[in-house]
């Protein structure tokens, strides 16, 4: 393929929403597989790992501006076999290349740029890079040509650089490989551990960014239920409490944000993941059960409605994630300004949704407002605005829907409906769990084997 720009790549061959969404990059990119590699040792080049998916907001920022950009795009198709990575559909991929990612930078996250040799070492990477230098990150074209000459003129260096990061790496795998038995006293530490970062004011886990991790949240509940540690209990329902009242969750149509850029709950990263909704559905499932707490109830269900309601195929399958953007803006879906209220609401009721939610307190998010609760919830009061708003809202223009049903995903939200299908006493949610279990059981196990992905009749 050409240097310059092309009007289709190889992503257009895929199934993944994520790759599609770079077909018509000029950036010359492979899938990952032998192709790619391939060409990288014929051509003595190294590769451009590039791994996001299709909810990730900074994977479409950095997508307008480097991979849509026809010089930046010219570099990375002289220099490098450019590969694109859906993480969803090869979370192998994504978790090998993020251990090397952190042990290089300490961090990591999305989107993932990983510089690799023709035979798959990891030599440099990092995350977001801008297209020119901001907020101490290197311009992404001044990065490209400078591990383009490293490559060429210093390649022992290189070399050198890809064998120590995979030393620590293997280095670091022996290190958590164990077959110590869990016994009480290793339980009791992991507790205190966590009891040390835990946020009195906010619940949650240190500051910001502050993410749901609800399996963090269920070890400490059933410690709490072990061992009857006031402290446990109080740090659950804390959290449990917090989140359901913050912009995290989804005050208008349910379900849970990805995570929190504040560590107050308030302001979240908007894209919807099925994982996290399926386990968090759980969570406060468990919460209710352990608890007796109605907020944890109605969370549970609200949770597992949005599920169905938007986020179901008619097959029976659950799909991925909702995007953070519409009409290219992040969020612009689920804000709203006084004036949008009063003009769904009325001038009363807006006023009076406007104390509830906090909006009263001014913009809290680009001139607009992220509604969270400003005092106790009262869903009864405040239930015929909260469907008016949500009506509202439809009409707007919705943000990307990621359509591929994924095996393991699909598993923990058919868990959710199942266990509260029985506690609850909701015959619908049984059914989704038994629809999901059929569709996942015939349509994504050809031959007795389970596959990760299906979208569009295909597996």
């Amino acid at each position: 393929m050409k240097e310059g720009r092309v009007t289709e790549n190889r992503l257009a061959r895929e199934t993944s929403p994520y790759l599609l969404q770079h077909a018509h990059n000029p950036v010359d990119w492979y899938p990952w597989g032998e192709e790619a590699f391939a060409r990288a040792r014929a051509e003595d080049k190294p590769l451009l790992l590039s791994v996001g998916y299709s909810a990730c907001h900074w994977c479409h920022v950095m997508e307008r501006e480097s991979f849509e950009d026809p010089e930046i795009a010219a570099l990375m198709n002289r220099h490098f076999v450019s590969v694109k990575v859906d993480r969803e559909e090869r979370p192998d991929v994504d978790q090998i290349y993020m251990q090397a990612v952190q042990s290089m930078t300490g961090h990591g996250g999305w989107p993932m740029t990983c510089f690799l040799t023709p035979d798959g070492e990891p030599f440099y990477g990092g995350t977001y890079f801008p297209p020119v230098e901001r907020h101490g990150l290197p311009a992404f074209p001044r990065l490209l040509q400078a591990l383009a000459d490293a490559w060429a003129n210093r390649r022992g260096e290189v070399t050198a650089s890809a064998r120590q990061i995979g030393e620590a790496l293997a280095q670091s795998d022996r290190l958590r490989s164990s077959t110590q038995l869990i016994t009480d006293e290793i339980l009791f530490g992991a507790f205190q551990a966590l009891s040390a970062q835990f946020d009195e004011a906010d619940g949650g886990l240190g500051g910001a960014p502050k993410f749901p991790q609800p399996m963090i949240w269920e070890f400490v509940l059933r410690f709490w239920r072990r061992s009857k540690n006031a402290r446990a209990r109080q740090m659950v329902h804390t959290t449990l409490t917090t989140m359901a009242r913050g912009g995290i969750y989804d005050q208008v149509g349910g379900g849970f944000h990805r995570y929190s850029v504040d560590a107050h709950w308030l302001v979240p990263h908007f894209e919807k993941m099925l994982y996290d909704n399926g386990q968090l559905a759980s969570l406060y499932l468990h919460g209710w059960l352990a608890f007796g707490d109605p907020e944890c109830r109605r969370i549970t269900e609200e949770t597992l409605d949005y599920i169905l309601r938007e986020m179901t195929d008619p097959a029976g399958g659950f799909y991925s994630a909702q995007d953070a953007d519409s009409e290219g803006h992040e969020g612009k879906f689920f804000v709203w300004s006084m004036e949008e209220l009063r003009e769904a609401l009325g001038e009363a009721d807006a006023r009076a949704a406007a104390q509830y939610w906090g909006v009263d307190r001014g913009p809290n998010f680009e001139g607009k407002n992220i509604l969270s609760l400003a005092g106790a919830p009262d869903p009864e009061r405040i239930a015929p605005s909260r469907k008016r708003l949500y009506e509202t809202r439809e009409r707007r223009v919705h943000p990307g829907l990621d359509d591929k049903v994924l095996a393991a995903w699909n598993g923990l939200a058919c868990r959710a409906f199942a266990e509260a299908g029985r506690a609850l006493g909701r015959p619908d949610y049984v059914a989704a769990a038994v629809k999901n279990a059929e569709f996942v059981l015939g349509a994504m196990r050809p031959g007795g084997r389970l596959l990760r992905t299906w979208k569009g009749g295909q597996a």
